[in-house]
């Protein structure tokens, strides 16, 4: 079945593999072992490894236990049907515009407040994640900071999943203010501009009610996927030490009464102070970028530019988008040549057909179970109407014949420019093995035909894609 089309094509082929190997394979498709959705996964393959004295190997049965919850799952990632399809390929260009921004010396760390002016400024590091889940991570990415102003849409989105769009928006407004972040300034009926400017963010942590800390870092935890998050109690002291722009800011929408019946205003700013920080983007050094649709982005290196962004990240955003075409508007602009990490490499249908061909002259089946599962039309034709079953036949490969015939039922009929069949090239070159297995399919066919002579479609249709 599909399952073990997906273990072949894991293992190249091979009837066993070690453990590592498989999860160096979910890696370049973007999965990690510590994602949520592989829990059940991998605690089956740690216990394997855990029960067995020499170096577990994986084979079909391991693969077929462990894998079993997750079978749709994986053969998403390997079929190449996420958001980035290439997704290794995409991490390697992440890296290299890491590389290049690392070398940028320019900024200043934050050092108006104390805890902010401890960090290195040759901290420096980039994490992503797209909305199918594919992750990488390069740099400093396991050295704790504060998220400080990022967290302000996270806030907005719990206030939104508690209170309702209609009650939050009551108490904030929604457009730009046209004003610094930190102003003394309201809207005309009063209320502060968005959630993103501080006003608006300490009104929101006024509506945010129950249990507030404890609703913030579960809600946070799970957009990290249970990841590390925590709080720090010294930046939160030091936030509030400075914090007097905040207290002025809370005092006026008090007088102003832009909270909530029942509201403390102290008591926001406090839940403000320990969530958030009065700055454009995160004086930690903290850029958070959201590629609509796609994947989310975190920039962190604390040396600033002289309106507080962090001069790498500004500078990696920059390089992101002059390389890849995330915009719907490039592809309006010709001139522009960009790269779309969402294209899969397949859609060159030249590409394909010579890949396909290629892999069944060499008679590397592997690499076929590859093309099979990510549904790769497998009676593509060449310029000579040769399809990968004349190649393989001409060639003798027997595996190659009998997946083609047994797995991907592609059709033994083909005629090629010169009116010849796959047999006839069997025979041609002298491959009696080879001839036999087609004379018996070309038989199977026959009778499949006859039998069901009112289904239009490829018998390869049935098999699968139907099975995925």
């Amino acid at each position: 079945g599909v399952e073990d089309m997906l273990f072949y094509t894991i293992t190249e082929g091979k009837e066993e593999v070690p453990i590592s190997y498989f999860t160096s394979a979910l890696k370049k498709t973007g999965l990690h072992a510590s994602d949520p959705r592989l829990k059940d996964c991998m605690e089956k393959l740690r216990l394997a490894v855990k029960e067995s004295v020499p170096e577990v190997m994986m084979d079909r049965d391991l693969f077929h236990r462990c894998v079993g919850g997750n079978i749709v799952l994986l053969i998403q990632a390997f079929r190449k049907k996420f958001i980035i399809p290439e997704f290794d390929v995409f991490a390697q260009k992440i890296n290299e515009i890491y590389n290049t921004v690392q070398s940028q010396r320019d900024g200043k760390v934050a050092d108006y407040i104390p805890q902010l002016a401890k960090f290195s400024p040759e901290l420096w590091g980039v994490s992503l994640c797209t909305v199918d889940g594919q992750r990488h991570s390069v740099g400093d990415t396991k050295q704790p900071f504060c998220l400080q102003s990022c967290v302000k849409p996270l806030q907005y989105a719990i206030a939104v999943h508690e209170e309702g769009s209609e009650r939050v928006h009551r108490y904030v407004g929604m457009e730009p203010s046209g004003f610094k972040f930190n102003m003394l300034s309201l809207d005309d009926e009063d209320k502060p501009h968005n959630p993103m400017v501080n006003a608006g963010a300490i009104v929101i942590s006024s509506l945010i009610k129950v249990n507030r800390w404890t609703c913030v870092m579960e809600y946070v935890k799970k957009m990290a996927g249970q990841e590390y998050v925590g709080f720090s109690n010294a930046m939160f002291q030091s936030e509030k030490e400075t914090g007097d722009r905040n207290f002025a800011i809370g005092y006026y929408m008090k007088e102003k009464k832009c909270f909530p019946p029942g509201a403390d205003m102290i008591d926001a700013l406090d839940f403000y102070f320990q969530v958030g920080l009065p700055a454009k983007s995160g004086v930690s050094g903290a850029i958070l970028l959201v590629i609509p649709n796609v994947m989310g982005v975190m920039c962190w290196s604390p040396p600033l530019d002289r309106v507080g962004n962090s001069v790498r990240g500004i500078h990696f955003c920059q390089e992101l988008v002059s390389l890849f075409n995330f915009h719907n508007y490039d592809n309006l602009r010709h001139f522009v040549q960009k790269r779309d990490p969402r294209r899969p490499d397949g859609d060159d249908r030249n590409k394909s057909v010579f890949n396909l061909m290629f892999a069944a002259y060499s008679g590397d089946v592997s690499a076929l179970r590859r093309f099979a599962l990510s549904s790769m039309d497998m009676d593509l034709k060449d310029y000579d109407s040769r399809t990968a079953l004349h190649i393989s036949a001409a060639e003798g490969h027997i595996d190659v014949v009998k997946f083609l015939t047994d797995t991907c039922k592609v059709d033994p009929f083909v005629e090629d420019r010169w009116g010849n069949l796959p047999v006839d090239d069997a025979m041609q070159f002298g491959h009696d093995e080879v001839v036999k297995v087609l004379k018996e399919y070309q038989q199977v066919c026959r009778q499949q035909e006859t039998q069901h002579t009112e289904a239009e479609h490829s018998p390869k249709l049935d098999t699968i894609e139907s099975m995925v």
